[in-house]
């Protein structure tokens, strides 16, 4: 009684869309710096060389034309907070190089263009690294906001995984 249940469940989520096509299809992002939701080390931080981290992407489904790269910290005291936003990484690039863009760089709040690296005033935060596999390859000019590309690839997105490090102050 109770397999049915949780089956019927799950068939009313899959139709009224709760289960994300993230969840479907299976995406991996891994750092061979930090693994998920540990510290990252603070070579990549503003203590640091702050230098963006190593990442690899497997498990990568047909279909896709490029990626898109946003890193934020959802625990600054003033909203989240953008560190770098990248995009028109070619479908076929599996591993991000330390220190390297892959593609075009946006805008962070720091107010620069490119890698700002984790830098939080107090307290330890978390760092999202949010990879975003795409049906094409957005055409914005480098130095195009976080804002500006999530609204360039809405309806693009064909599935989207997440990297979760923390990092206080030394």
């Amino acid at each position: 009684m109770q397999k049915r249940i949780f089956v019927a469940i799950a068939i009313i989520l899959l139709l009224s869309g709760c289960v994300s096509r993230e969840e479907v299809n299976g995406i991996k992002l891994r750092s061979p710096a930090f693994k998920d939701n540990q510290m990252i080390p603070s070579k990549y931080t503003c203590q640091g060389d702050n230098v963006s981290p190593p990442l690899e992407i497997s498990e990568v489904p047909e279909g896709i034309k490029s990626f898109a790269l946003i890193i934020d910290d959802p625990d600054a005291p003033m909203g989240t907070w953008v560190h770098w936003v990248v995009w028109a990484i070619p479908a076929d690039r599996l591993k991000i190089v330390e220190g390297e863009a892959p593609g075009k760089e946006g805008k962070n709040d720091f107010g620069s263009v490119g890698y700002g690296g984790p830098c939080p005033p107090s307290g330890t935060h978390r760092y999202s690294f949010k990879l975003y596999a795409l049906d094409f390859i957005p055409q914005l000019s480098e130095g195009a906001t976080k804002a500006e590309l999530m609204k360039d690839i809405e309806g693009h997105v064909l599935t989207k995984v997440e990297l979760v490090g923390a990092y206080k102050k030394q």
